[in-house]
């Protein structure tokens, strides 16, 4: 369909990361044009290394990409079906990683960048934004995400009268797979899983013995770490991507219950001895010379990073690319914040999008600035645009950003935290399966796949019947 844009006033979009980079795709896809400002690489950050947009900082995963079994592959497929850049590219730059998406992290981010350049309805404005939008831009979106300038934090600080929360976001180590020592490591994905573009044998597996996995534990926990500011002191870690020494500080087993769980792995040198723990590397790039260490994000200085992870089995040789970083997360109080549109309660000109808004994850903040993106462009166009129904992934986690999580109990309204996709923010089935298609009582397990199942196709059939009735009926109006 072909929109009119002469008349129609640009919407601005701040911030060039995933969501920002989506909501802009949407906006211009959508016959409005598109004002995206990047501050980089005019004002850097302490976690890109370059100037490209939708820049990953921190995995190279987009994590499950089973649409019928997991809400991350969900949320895949939603994004699909509405023309995702970001799923397009992810598709075109995808490297084995079992029953993962992962990506060559450098095709990527030069796949998103090369086509907001040459779309006729996206200009693209280097230079930070230090304040908040003035009011005469109109229909704003602000996408600046975890690493937020600290000049327009503070801005939007001062117009919530609020205070964002805050968690630190740490950064896995990357190995030169030419440095890994196959004759000790091998290549096995977990039960021998098959994702896209793979084969079952996706991973690299370093096997640990007690004795070595004890003494490794002993060297995170005194291994030296990064120190914190002063302002920085008080932020507490999101749970879902906890350093790696964190974890091994909450108990000497966690780790063997995590990232380096040894279950679903067989070593064909010595396949009737199971190993203590395995620590997995996964392809980073598309040429398949480089490797990160799977959950290893962490906030050890780099001199002990490099001693501590030599002595991995298989990685006493290992050259790393790049060693772990930390940095500090920002996001708002949203359910309080903003409304059922993404808009800030305090200055409706202003949306937010991305991971200042509460979600975390790749594919959850460039779905939240998909989200963004279309009810902009149908602010702009003058129609009215409903969000997509709280039965598909994307309206799940739109629910919990902007009201699904405040409740008032004894002790006061619950903190709000940052959330990934997952079924338990879906409405209930009205039916709940119990039989299998010949008739049999589903058990154990089995109800539960059946009910995943179940809650997928839903959703894929109503954001369907949302595309047809909702938006495609108001960008025709």
């Amino acid at each position: 369909m072909t929109h009119r844009t002469t008349s129609l006033d640009p919407v601005h979009v701040v911030g060039g990361g995933l969501a920002g980079s989506e909501a802009a795709w949407q906006i211009a896809q959508a016959g409005v044009p598109v004002i995206l400002h990047e501050m980089r690489p005019v004002r850097p950050t302490e976690a890109h290394h370059t100037d490209g947009l939708a820049e990953l900082v921190c995995s190279n995963s987009f994590r499950s990409d089973d649409a019928a079994n997991n809400a991350v592959g969900l949320l895949h497929a939603e994004m699909r079906r509405l023309d995702s850049l970001i799923m397009r590219a992810a598709d075109a730059n995808q490297v084995p990683a079992g029953g993962a998406l992962a990506v060559d992290r450098v095709g990527f981010s030069e796949a998103v960048t090369g086509a907001l350049n040459e779309h006729p309805r996206i200009d693209i404005r280097r230079g930070e934004i230090p304040c908040i939008p003035p009011a005469d831009w109109g229909n704003v979106i602000v996408a600046t995400g975890p690493l937020t300038s600290p000049p327009l934090a503070a801005a939007i600080r001062q117009l919530t009268g609020e205070d964002s929360l805050a968690f630190f976001d740490a950064i896995a180590p990357i190995v030169h797979r030419e440095s890994i020592d196959m004759d000790v490591a091998w290549f096995q994905s977990r039960y021998d899983k098959v994702g896209p573009g793979g084969n079952g044998a996706d991973y690299i597996n370093c096997p640990m013995t007690r004795v070595q996995y004890d003494a490794f534990v002993d060297a995170l926990i005194e291994g030296e770490k990064v120190d914190f500011r002063e302002w920085e002191k008080d932020t507490p870690y999101f749970d879902g991507c906890l350093p790696i020494e964190v974890m091994a500080e909450r108990g000497r087993e966690t780790l063997r219950h995590g990232p380096m769980k040894p279950v679903g792995l067989t070593d064909p040198r010595n396949p009737t001895v199971k190993p203590y723990a395995i620590v997995q590397l996964r392809q980073d790039n598309k040429l398949g010379t480089l490797y990160n260490l799977v959950g290893f994000q962490t906030k050890l200085k780099h001199g002990a990073q490099t001693r501590i992870f030599r002595t991995i089995p298989g990685l006493e040789n290992a050259e790393f690319a790049r060693l772990g970083g930390l940095h500090r997360n920002t996001f708002l109080n949203s359910p309080k914040l903003l409304d059922a549109q993404l808009r800030l309660r305090a200055a409706p000109h202003l949306r937010f999008a991305g991971q200042v808004t509460g979600c975390e994850g790749y594919v959850e903040s460039a779905s939240v600035g998909l989200v963004a993106g279309l009810l902009a462009a149908a602010d702009a166009r003058g129609q009215a645009l409903v969000p997509p129904p709280a039965t598909t992934a994307l309206g799940a986690l739109l629910g919990h950003i902007t009201g699904g999580h405040i409740e008032t109990i004894d002790a006061g309204p619950r903190s709000f935290q940052p959330m990934n996709i997952n079924f338990g923010l879906f409405p209930p089935l009205a039916n709940p399966p119990t039989r299998k298609a010949d008739g049999t009582r589903l058990r154990g397990n089995e109800k539960s796949i059946a009910k995943k199942q179940a809650l997928s196709a839903r959703a894929l059939a109503d954001l369907d019947r949302w595309i047809a009735d909702c938006l495609r009926g108001a960008q025709a109006a």
